[in-house]
């Protein structure tokens, strides 16, 4: 009989030492990870610095009619849309066409918007983040991606290059997440995420620049393709 228990005892420890040892290491690894997200966004200061140097946007891209035709009686446009560089507007870092059934288009961007105590100068910053596309016969869920959520925007690959590629990712991830809660949004000296839609009837031979106001809203504004 006492050999069966020391059995069972040895058993059960071979159990419960990985298990335990599972559980303590995914408890560090929350921890530390949740403290590090804490870090990059409240006391991380290269991360504040790169914030800094954000500069005031007037233009983060354009779209254009490629064709529209009518099928089945339907009718469907193709529209080539660009993301341009935050120091050049002549230089295209995204480029993507979609097929959208309609010719009125919505097009959905991420506004994310740095407190004056996150940014070194006390002066507000702002991120803008492309989500996707949609028409209006579509819901938004059902929308074409622009940017990938969680990651990195080539449109600020340049501003994080001085934080680990570790830290980059988890402060993209962060940034998708927290647009959900806000108290930790005021916990991290993050003033707002939000989403700000646009919509606009398409027709060949225009240009739609897609612009920002001093209030962090997007509109298009129109002009004729020279």
């Amino acid at each position: 009989m006492k050999r069966i228990n020391e059995r069972g005892d040895i058993i059960t420890i071979l159990i419960l030492v990985p298990l335990f040892s599972a559980l303590a290491i995914w408890g560090w690894t929350a921890y530390t990870g949740v403290k590090t997200i804490r870090d990059l966004l409240k006391e991380n200061k290269k991360l504040r610095e790169a914030i800094t140097n954000l500069t005031r946007e007037d233009q983060i891209g354009y779209a254009k009619v490629v064709r529209q035709e009518r099928k089945g009686g339907r009718l469907f446009t193709t529209l080539l849309f660009v993301e341009t560089a935050r120091d050049d507007k002549l230089k295209q870092i995204l480029r993507k066409e979609y097929t959208v059934e309609g010719d009125v288009i919505h097009f959905d961007a991420l506004v994310v918007k740095f407190s004056n105590q996150m940014v070194l100068d006390g002066k507000e910053r702002a991120m803008y983040l492309w989500r996707r596309v949609y028409g209006e016969y579509m819901t938004p869920s059902e929308g074409f991606s622009i940017e990938s959520e969680g990651e990195e925007p080539e449109r600020y690959r340049g501003i994080l290059e001085r934080l680990p590629i570790r830290d980059r990712v988890m402060f993209w991830s962060a940034i998708w997440d927290l647009a959900s809660n806000p108290q930790k949004l005021k916990e991290h000296n993050i003033e707002a995420i939000y989403g700000n839609v646009v919509y606009t009837r398409l027709r060949e031979g225009l240009i739609y620049v897609f612009k920002i106001s001093s209030t962090g809203q997007v509109y298009p504004e129109t002009v004729p393709v020279m």
